[in-house]
C-alpha cells in the first residue's frame, strides 16, 4: 500500500491487531503435470466473486479471458426455486443500494432476478433508544426546499432482497453469457506458486489443486472466499480486527399489515438500543426480516423462547423503555403477558414504529457473530481479494454485501484497463488502481460503522446528550441528511 494511503487509512481507523489463520500452504507445487492455465480462477461462488465472473464476460474487453469459478458448494442446489411461494422467505437478506443494483443492470443480470421477491422502500425511521431522539431518512425530505425535483434523483433508498436471489440472478446470467469454467462441490485442497519448465514459466503464477486433484494455475487469482480466506492465507496478507461479543439474531417476521405508508410506500426501523441496534426491514406483502444485535447471551435466550414469548420481545424492542426490555431479557418465560401489560401503561405513537408482529416463519431464527475485520491490503502478486475476505462489517448500516459489490465493479474495471494498455492483470502494478479505489472507501466505511455502534453502546451522560443534538440537527437540515443519504446509497 503506498504511504499516503497508509496514513489517511490509519486517521480513518486506528491500527488493530493482526488475526492470522492457522492454515498452512506450500510455496511450491511438488506436482510435476502441467495444470490447466487460465487468467482469472476466483474462488468462492457467492455475490461478490458472481458479480466479478460476470462483469469480466460481460465486458467486450475482457470477455476473451480464460476464467473459472472455485467453490465448494453445490451452486445448482443453493439457487432459488422458479415455483418459490411468495408467503415464504429466506432469512438471509440483503438491502442493496441503487449503485449496487445499477451495476447489476450494467452487466446484464438484473433483469434475471425473481423481482416479486424484491421490496424497494422509500423512507427509513432511525431513533435512539435511549432518549428518543429520531431522524427520517427519506429523499423528499432530504432535497433542499428551494430546488426542483429532478428526474434523475432517487426516490428508493435501497432494495431489500433474499441472497440466494442475488446469486441465482448472477448464475441466470452467467449461463447466458458462458465462457466461465465451473469448478462446483470442489474444495481447494492446497494453493502453491508454480514450477519452471520449458514449455511454459509458472514460477510466479497461484496453481490451486482442488479435491478432485485438478489443478488450476491462475495469471490473476481472486479471492472472494469469505472472512476465513484461504487465498488470503496463501499471499500472506494478515487481516487486522475484532469480535464484537454480539450477535446478530435474524428471523423471518409476519405483521398485521403492510405498514403505515402503504404496499407503495414501504419503510424500515431501525432503533439503537445499548446492546446494539433493532431492525425491521420491509420484504414483499407483510413480511419483513428481523436483524437485532445483542449479546451472544440474549441471543440464546431469544432462540429459545416459544414464539408468542418470541415475538412479543421483538414487538418490544420497538416499543417499551430500554428499562423495560432489560427485565424482560431476564424472564425465562411469560414475556407474551408481561409485554401486553407494559404496552398499555406506555404512550406510543404508532405511526413512527413497524406494525405489530403477529408470527415467525418456521426455522427461521438463527444467529451469528458479529466481528470486524480488515485486510492490510487487497492486493498482492498476482492475488486480488474482494468481498468478506478483504473486510466484514458490522451490519447495521446494511453496507457489507453493497461493499462486496463496490469491489467486484471496481477490480472489473482494474482488469478491463490492464488489458487495453497490454499489462500483465496479475501484477502488483496493474492491481494498484483497485487497491488504492477501494482500501480508502470501505476503511472509511469500516471506522463509521463501528463508531456509531460504540457511540450508541452509551446508556447515561454526556455523550447521550451530544448524540441526541446531533441526531435532531441532522434531521432539521435537508441538505446534510441528503448527504449522509447520498453516500449510503453507494454515491448515486
Amino acid at each position: 500500500m503506498p504511504p499516503r494511503l497508509q496514513l489517511n487509512a490509519l486517521a480513518a481507523f486506528p491500527p488493530l491487531p493482526i488475526v492470522r489463520l492457522r492454515v498452512q500452504f506450500q510455496r511450491r507445487l511438488a506436482s510435476s503435470s502441467t495444470p490447466d492455465i487460465y487468467d482469472v480462477v476466483c474462488v468462492g461462488g457467492g455475490p461478490a466473486g458472481l458479480s466479478l465472473l460476470t462483469g469480466l464476460r460481460n465486458s467486450k474487453i475482457t470477455s476473451n479471458l480464460k476464467v473459472a469459478l472455485v467453490d465448494g458448494q453445490d451452486l445448482q442446489k443453493n439457487r432459488l426455486r422458479k415455483d418459490a411461494s411468495l408467503e415464504s422467505f429466506s432469512n438471509r437478506c440483503s438491502s442493496l443500494t441503487p449503485a449496487s443494483v445499477k451495476n447489476l443492470q450494467e452487466i446484464g443480470a438484473w433483469s434475471h432476478a425473481a423481482q416479486a421477491r424484491i421490496q424497494p422502500y422509500q423512507e427509513m425511521q432511525v431513533w435512539d433508544g435511549i432518549s428518543g431522539a429520531r431522524i427520517s431518512f427519506d429523499w423528499d425530505s432530504a432535497r433542499p426546499i428551494l430546488s426542483p425535483r429532478s428526474p434523475t434523483q432517487p426516490t428508493t433508498i435501497a432494495y431489500m432482497i433474499e441472497n440466494i436471489n442475488i446469486t441465482s440472478t448472477l448464475l441466470s446470467r452467467l449461463e447466458e453469457l458462458g465462457g466461465v469454467h465451473i469448478f462446483s462441490s470442489q474444495n481447494v485442497s492446497s494453493i502453491a506458486l508454480g514450477t519452471e519448465a520449458p514449455d511454459v514459466d509458472l514460477s510466479s503464477w497461484p496453481v490451486l489443486t482442488l479435491s478432485s486433484g485438478k489443478q488450476l494455475a491462475a495469471r490473476l487469482l481472486v479471492g472472494a472466499d469469505g472472512a476465513n480466506s484461504p487465498v488470503r492465507t496463501f499471499a500472506g496478507i494478515p487481516s487486522r480486527g475484532f469480535d464484537y461479543s454480539r450477535h446478530g439474531l435474524v428471523a423471518t417476521l409476519k405483521l398485521a399489515g403492510p405498514g403505515w405508508g402503504g404496499p407503495d410506500h414501504k419503510i424500515a426501523y431501525q432503533r439503537f438500543l445499548p446492546t446494539g441496534p433493532i431492525a425491521m426491514l420491509p420484504l414483499p406483502g407483510n413480511v419483513a426480516s428481523l436483524v437485532w444485535s445483542t449479546t451472544p447471551e440474549r441471543a440464546a435466550k431469544l432462540k429459545a423462547l416459544p414464539e408468542s414469548d418470541f415475538v412479543a420481545m421483538v414487538n418490544a424492542g420497538f416499543r417499551l423503555s430500554a428499562t423495560d426490555l432489560e427485565f424482560l431479557h431476564t424472564m425465562s418465560s411469560g414475556q407474551e403477558e408481561e409485554v401486553a401489560w407494559r404496552e398499555q401503561h406506555t404512550s406510543l405513537d404508532t405511526h413512527t414504529i413497524p406494525q405489530k408482529v403477529t408470527a415467525v416463519q418456521s426455522g427461521t431464527v438463527a444467529s451469528f457473530p458479529l466481528k470486524l475485520r480488515h485486510a492490510d491490503t487487497y492486493t498482492g502478486e498476482r492475488v486480488a481479494l474482494v468481498g468478506d475476505a478483504a473486510h466484514t462489517i458490522h451490519p447495521l448500516a446494511g453496507q457489507g454485501l453493497n461493499q462486496g459489490q463496490g469491489d467486484a465493479a471496481a477490480l472489473v474495471r482494474t482488469i478491463s484497463r490492464a488489458v487495453q494498455t497490454g499489462q500483465d492483470i496479475g501484477s502488483v502494478l496493474a492491481l494498484e488502481s483497485y487497491n488504492s479505489e477501494r482500501y480508502a472507501e470501505n476503511n472509511a466505511m469500516l471506522g463509521i460503522c463501528d463508531k456509531l455502534h460504540r457511540l450508541y453502546s452509551v446508556e447515561s451522560g454526556p455523550v447521550v446528550g451530544l448524540r441526541t443534538w446531533g441526531l435532531k440537527a441532522v434531521d432539521a437540515v435537508g441538505p446534510l441528511k441528503g448527504f449522509f443519504m447520498n453516500r449510503a446509497a453507494g454515491g448515486v
